[in-house]
């Protein structure tokens, strides 16, 4: 095998963990006054990453015996993880500045830097135990990152919560991997394709099962979602805007690579627990948001409603599918990340952010722009068209109608009128109720700037993009099959 080769497919993930490992000594000799050259070292990072995902890192086939696969799909996702991640390191520092009393701390950037490593090797994996190391990489940052504001309780708790059942899901899963291992004789994809399609086997059913569980959770999908809402609500908002966003991608790419790659000769198995999440999913992240007071809780069942509807192309198992799930993902990350820039911006006159859905009040009147954005980032999450959320919809119940799950796109469609009902009322708190106290100004140009490019891309002027959207999407797809 030529090593040479093989480093240049992993060059990203090579550029990342160099890069973290160099701001990790600059932290440590710089201190605090280090904090804003490597934050903005990290966003230089991630670009760079980003720049060498050109060549061999997203053509190059495999690498080292096959553990690692360079190709379209993970590419494309890639991107989509670097973006989000960027965006992470670019809003905290007001929030900390804020929030915290003190400036944010340089370990900040380096932990995304190393999560963000972690989820290169998930959506690259040829093997389980590649995934593996990939997700605990991702994992071990993530868990510190909940719990970044030590002094609030809330985010201790966060953290806390997070790594007790982060545990207990890799668990499951090394434990349905050992399974795979057992009955198929090898962690390679390719190899356990062809265990399971040389016919019925119980302990590969089983191993099946727990993969496939231990996947739900990375994803937060039903009835594994029960740490979202608390982790979101707890962890600091620039953290939860990463959580909601760049692992989520990862997960999702992980699980359709395993599904197609390594268990695609059992899909008929494999679907009914992919077809239960996702009605699951939908319609619990639809009914459990409509009681909630708290944004940042409302915006952790809205991701869980939307994994759901990212299921819906994966159940179908086809090119199309696969081509609607990366896009839909990539409409998601936007909408995400330019609702939780919003709550960024949810301040008190004295400074101190306020989370209450209540708080919006009046936000047409006192913060027009501001409202008008968030009218654009929940009509969108909720699929109204012509926004590019409906699109995304659109898209993933085609694949499932291609793939002749009828039933399962008609409950989708039905469940997703029931998941508007909460945006909506997001949309008439700001427009139609009587005006709260106005929030602080925020002359952030950097800010702004995101939550205006989110907008947009969301809004009917994203529809220029459709068209080449759609041909990487299937582009990526292809490459899988």
């Amino acid at each position: 095998m030529d090593y040479s080769a093989s480093l240049l497919m992993t060059l990203p993930e090579l550029v990342l963990g160099i890069g973290a490992i160099a701001l990790m000594l600059v932290a440590a000799w710089g201190g605090q006054a280090s904090t804003r050259a490597v934050s903005w070292t990290a966003v230089a990072i991630l670009a760079g990453a980003g720049i060498s995902l050109i060549g061999p890192a997203s053509s190059g086939g495999e690498a080292f015996y096959g553990l690692y696969r360079a190709d379209a799909f993970a590419a494309f996702a890639k991107v989509l993880i670097y973006i989000a991640a960027a965006v992470a390191i670019i809003m905290a520092p007001r929030f900390f500045a804020r929030t915290t009393g003190d400036d944010l701390r340089p370990e900040y950037p380096v932990l995304i830097l190393l999560s963000a490593a972690g989820m290169g090797m998930m959506v690259s994996a040829g093997d389980l135990l590649t995934l593996y190391v990939g997700l605990e990489l991702q994992s071990l940052a993530a868990y510190v990152l909940a719990s970044f504001m030590r002094r609030d309780t809330r985010s201790a708790e966060a953290g806390l919560k997070y790594f007790v059942l982060g545990a207990l899901a890799s668990g499951i899963l090394l434990y349905g991997i050992s399974l795979v291992y057992g009955f198929s004789g090898s962690t390679m994809f390719d190899q356990i394709a062809t265990a399971y399609g040389a016919g019925h086997s119980l302990g590969l059913t089983f191993g099946l099962v727990f993969v496939f569980a231990g996947l739900a959770f990375k994803i937060s999908a039903v009835p594994f979602h029960m740490w979202t809402p608390d982790v979101y609500e707890g962890a600091p908002t620039p953290v939860t805007a990463f959580f909601a966003s760049a692992p989520k991608v990862a997960a999702m790419a992980m699980a359709v690579r395993v599904a197609i790659e390594a268990m695609g000769p059992a899909t008929d198995q494999w679907r009914q627990i992919v077809i239960f999440a996702a009605l699951a999913s939908i319609i619990l992240g639809a009914v459990a948001a409509i009681g909630q007071s708290n944004i940042k809780r409302l915006l952790a069942y809205s991701s869980i409603n939307n994994v759901g509807f990212v299921l819906v192309g994966l159940a179908a198992g086809t090119e199309a599918g696969v081509a609607s799930v990366l896009f839909y993902l990539t409409v998601y990350v936007a909408m995400t990340l330019g609702s939780f820039l919003v709550v960024l911006q949810m301040r008190d006159a004295d400074g101190q952010p306020v989370e209450t859905i209540a708080s919006l009040s009046g936000l047409s009147q006192t913060r027009p722009a501001l409202a008008l954005a968030m009218l654009v980032f929940m009509l969108s999450l909720a699929g109204i068209p012509p926004l590019l959320g409906f699109n995304a919809k659109l898209a993933v119940f085609n694949a499932a109608i291609g793939a002749g799950l009828y039933p399962l796109a008609v409950v989708g469609f039905v469940a997703s009128v029931i998941g508007a009902y909460y945006y909506l009322r997001v949309v008439k708190v700001m427009y139609f109720d009587e005006p709260a106290p106005a929030f602080e100004r925020n002359d952030s140009i950097v800010e702004g700037g995101l939550i205006a490019a989110a907008a947009v891309f969301v809004s009917p002027v994203g529809w220029v993009l459709l068209a080449p959207l759609g041909a990487l999407t299937l582009a990526a797809a292809r490459s899988l099959f």
